[in-house]
């Protein structure tokens, strides 16, 4: 009988302290947060025809890879990623990072980020409509990321951004010459960027905040290789942007200078400084200003395949300040077809004195080709699946 009794309470015993700690357990099992991981890519190909390509004019182009991408995006106890890999043709640089920080958000309307990020310089994130950029892209100053560290506030109205970035995307570490190898234009060469501080404000107006003014400096130190010493840069732009969710029209406008003082040794005094990219460098002036304008248009369209059409004209600017060099043009005429994951860059890209738009690569961003230079064209077609 006692023993009976006895497993009885025991039974009662163990059924109540299981049901307190399943009480007590349940608030921090519910509030407990979730990791979030949310992955995504591309594939791209690319469609060209140059006008200065004899050979290829004969072929009627050429049809390839363009690249294949991996994005990663993930937030776990208030702490969040953000990257993107892309693999190229080795041709183009082969694989590379594109970005990729650390991020915590203090507010809705504040957060830091550590790593390689977006520079806080003009219009963003892309100053052009088309798949080429706009000039500004090819020296160093459109989709810029470096290593380094941002802030960024944003309350509707107002924005601002500061960042200190130690280097630009460098992947090897020591005192080689930077390598091309990656997605945005830097100094490369016998010179490599540090110590680059940001700051860059914009204003939103009107009713639905379709207006953008904005404003942007930046200044840093470019080191020798050879002379061991830091050289100077410094760039500032203005911007305007109208970019109505009501209106299918888009203008963005921009004027900005820059100058770079490398410490070149005394027999080495250059009026120019290497940059890279994709695999291969080019000379640029070491001053110049840079005025870019771009219309857009869009179109809906309601069909099973084709969902919209953008369509729009990019014109850029180079003036270098740097006697006897010749200066840059680049006009892109093109549209944006939409059909569900697929975007399609139809472009009509014309330049002059423009290293990716004619057939002088080393010197078209820095002396250029005088006289008998003539404007350039290469049709593109770039087909990419996002998912």
């Amino acid at each position: 009988m006692k023993t009976a009794l006895y497993y009885r309470l025991l039974l009662l015993f163990s059924v109540l302290l299981s049901s307190t700690l399943s009480s007590a357990q349940a608030p921090a099992d519910k509030d407990e947060e979730k990791p979030v991981l949310k992955l995504g890519g591309a594939l791209r190909f690319n469609y060209n025809l140059s006008t200065w390509k004899e050979d290829q004019l004969e072929r009627g182009g050429d049809f390839g890879f363009d690249l294949f991408r991996i994005n990663a995006e993930a937030a776990y106890k208030g702490i969040k990623l953000n990257a993107e890999f892309r693999h190229y043709s080795q041709a183009f640089g082969g694989a590379f990072l594109k970005q990729g920080w650390f991020q915590y958000d203090f507010s809705d309307a504040s957060q830091i980020q550590v790593g390689l990020n977006q520079v806080p310089f003009g219009i963003q994130q892309y100053n052009s409509n088309n798949w080429f950029f706009n000039i500004t892209y090819y020296i160093g100053f459109e989709d810029d990321h470096d290593m380094g560290v941002k802030y960024i506030h944003d309350s509707g109205r107002w924005q601002w951004q500061a960042a200190y970035y130690k280097s630009a995307e460098d992947f090897v570490f020591s005192s080689a010459e930077a390598s091309p190898n990656r997605y945005s234009y830097d100094v490369t060469g016998r010179n490599k960027e540090n110590n680059q501080l940001d700051f860059k404000i914009v204003r939103r107006l009107g009713d639905s905040l379709a207006h953008e003014l904005g404003a942007s400096v930046q200044g840093g130190l470019l080191y020798n290789l050879d002379t061991e010493r830091n050289g100077t840069r410094y760039a500032a732009a203005v911007h305007y942007e109208y970019k109505p969710t009501y209106s299918p029209w888009g203008v963005k406008l921009q004027a900005m200078l820059y100058k770079m003082n490398p410490k070149y040794a005394a027999d080495n005094d250059l009026n120019f400084v290497e940059m890279g990219a994709y695999g291969a460098n080019y000379n640029v002036a070491n001053q110049g200003e840079v005025y870019t304008a771009s219309l857009s248009y869009h179109l809906p369209v309601s069909t099973r395949l084709l969902q919209g059409i953008t369509f729009y004209n990019n014109y850029g600017y180079y003036n270098k300040r740097v006697s006897g060099f010749e200066n840059s043009h680049m006009n892109v005429l093109g549209a944006l077809f939409t059909a569900g994951p697929m975007y399609i860059y139809t472009d009509a890209a014309l330049g002059y004195n423009h290293a990716w738009l004619g057939p002088e690569w080393e010197n078209a961003f820095s002396a250029g080709t005088a006289g008998d230079t003539d404007w350039h064209m290469r049709f593109n077609v770039n087909m990419g699946y996002y998912f």
